[in-house]
């Protein structure tokens, strides 16, 4: 992996000409079809123009329906995380009690679905705190 490649979040935008999959069952477009990005509009609610590889043209589309195909399975294992906490939350509230969070710091930190982990791991621990220090020192 070269050192300085420009990597691409999960939630970025997408750009006209990008491929993307459908992460849903869309009308003539079965979920997991590859197309391209033709058209984008929108100010507050960006939305998609996408050509599909089976022929079928479809607008309107939100970015929640359509995922990079390199960031394919992180879109569902983070759906199916979401489901996880929901459910947890839903099972805390009905036993009365408060969904707490404890250690998310330290599990967004070392979160396997992360897309930059690889990238983190190759610095030294001692300076991602010496980093993390001068952060709170600066205030941000």
């Amino acid at each position: 992996m070269p050192l300085f490649t420009k990597t691409v979040e999960p939630e970025t935008p997408f750009k006209k000409n990008e491929i993307v999959k459908s992460t849903i069952d869309l009308p003539g477009v079965p979920q997991g079809t590859v197309g391209k990005v033709k058209v984008i509009n929108g100010f507050t609610w960006t939305r998609y123009w996408v050509f599909f590889d089976n022929g079928v043209d479809m607008g309107q589309l939100d970015a929640n329906d359509l995922v990079r195909p390199q960031h394919w399975d992180y879109f569902f294992e983070q759906k199916e995380l979401a489901v996880e906490r929901a459910l947890a939350a839903a099972e805390a509230a009905a036993n009365g009690t408060e969904a707490t969070d404890a250690g998310a710091g330290a599990a967004a930190a070392a979160d396997p679905n992360d897309p930059l982990a690889r990238i983190r791991a190759l610095v030294p621990p001692h300076l991602l705190e010496r980093s993390a220090a001068a952060r709170a020192r600066m205030g941000g």
